[in-house]
């Protein structure tokens, strides 16, 4: 009998898929992206959809087609302790270090902050993050129902919300994209910018995460083999990439066109607020609150319930689901009491490391029919890619720590040496050439006589 969803069912995984990755970057990145572009928000959109789009869509799939029931089992052919190594690193990273704390921080500073007096906004971040990680505690204590709680509910409320924003831009126009100049990397390089904006999502790295939920999802309503659940997400993700592509470039049109009514500002929550003050004056904060806080929740829900069952997975006699889900909640909590800047400043030079390995691991796991998992390719594509997302990772680390006489160095190295390194692709190049080296290797290695 052959596997596959009806219409209703792709739906609702596609509206799981699209739930869980829109969050809270994907909303203020895309419009801060869009007003420092301009004239030149189009090629820097399609660069954003690659890498906030397609790259997330792909790692689920890519999850299924190599059979792997966790990131752990992705990335084992390299060897088990990179596989230890790259998960725990990845699942903090979209979890209680930078990520979750980001939901809670940006739907503070976006939803509540015009709301509470400047002396007020610790204690208001405190209360505010206080609640927020409550709700999410309690939907993510119950992991079985987060079809229904994303999919069916939170998405739908979501999509309503954000909407009449939208609309509201595209039917009274704040400018034209066309009357402003494209600031900084925008100007000669908006494409190659763009597509790094599109790390800030984080939502490729969480797709490796956030394939075990939709593929226990797919396999519950009744789809089991392998190439089955991948045909299956590929239609499902049909509708998240629809819904993902039209919102990105709505976005980022509003913060193309904003400055036809609202002064730059240093971050897609601001601009957000502003252009909400702009269309529906109190009425907009208002909805504005709901709309971030929703999205933001949501998403919150997504990656504890991962994480902990990743964690509680790799490590089952330590805690359990439940233990880890409150940990990486309470120190969730903790974290965004720091405040959004600080998350997001020391989350960018991680991203830049980790990123080339997520990609290439996607990539080689979407070849894993052709080429049977073969270590050698697998350990020489990610070795080389290795050494160079080292050096973006240099390259990306505050002001103050570049000025570092080592750390100038390898930047200065990567600089004269790598191609692409200017672009943020210096990894392309190495990896490419590791596959190639592993690929030579495992042919010689097949055609090698037996010594029987």
């Amino acid at each position: 009998m052959e596997e596959k969803l009806n219409f209703k069912q792709n739906l609702l995984i596609g509206s799981l898929l699209f739930g869980l990755f829109f969050g809270a970057g994907n909303l203020i990145f895309p419009v801060q992206m869009g007003q420092a572009a301009g004239s030149n928000t189009l090629p820097a959109t399609i660069g954003f959809l690659i890498t906030g789009v397609g790259l997330p869509i792909l790692g689920v799939i890519a999850s299924a087609l190599s059979e792997s029931k966790s990131l752990f089992d992705m990335a084992r052919p390299i060897n088990s302790g990179y596989a230890t190594f790259f998960t725990c690193a990845l699942y903090l990273t979209i979890g209680p270090l930078f990520a979750i704390p980001r939901t809670a921080t940006v739907a503070f500073e976006v939803g509540m902050h015009p709301f509470i007096p400047g002396q007020y906004l610790k204690l208001g971040l405190f209360i505010f993050s206080f609640i927020f990680f409550a709700l999410t505690l309690y939907f993510s204590l119950r992991p079985g129902r987060i079809l229904d709680w994303v999919g069916k509910y939170l998405t739908p409320i979501f999509l309503v919300l954000l909407s009449i924003l939208l609309i509201a831009t595209f039917v009274k126009p704040m400018g034209q994209v066309s009357e402003y100049s494209p600031q900084g990397n925008y100007m000669d390089r908006a494409l190659f910018t763009g597509l790094l904006d599109g790390y800030n999502t984080m939502d490729a790295l969480a797709s490796l995460a956030f394939a075990i939920i939709i593929i226990s999802n797919i396999k519950k309503l009744g789809v089991k083999n392998p190439h089955s659940i991948a045909i299956e997400t590929c239609k499902s993700g049909l509708f998240s990439i629809a819904g993902m592509t039209i919102i990105y470039a709505s976005l980022a049109y509003m913060g193309a066109t904003s400055l036809g009514s609202v002064e730059r500002a240093d971050n897609g929550g601001i601009i957000l607020s502003l252009v909400s003050n702009n269309y529906f004056g109190f009425v907009g904060k208002v909805l504005l609150a709901a709309i971030v806080g929703v999205a933001c929740l949501k998403t919150a829900i997504g990656l504890i319930t991962a994480c902990a069952e990743m964690f509680s997975e790799m490590f089952p006699r330590s805690i359990s689901y439940r233990n880890y889900a409150i940990v990486f909640t309470l120190f969730s909590f903790i974290i965004a009491n720091f405040g959004l800047n600080n998350i997001i400043r020391l989350s960018i030079p991680v991203l830049m490391f980790l990123y080339p390995l997520a990609i290439t691991l996607i990539i080689l796991s979407l070849l894993a029919p052709l080429i049977h998992k073969q270590r050698d390719i697998y350990r020489w594509t990610t070795g080389l890619t290795i050494i160079a997302a080292f050096f973006d990772l240099c390259k990306a680390l505050p002001e103050s720590m570049q000025s570092n006489v080592v750390i100038k160095q390898i930047v200065d190295f990567a600089h004269s040496h790598l191609p692409g390194f200017d672009y943020g692709f210096g990894w392309i190049l190495p990896a490419f050439c590791g596959f190639l080296i592993g690929l030579i290797i495992w042919g010689v290695r097949t055609k090698k006589p037996s010594l029987n």
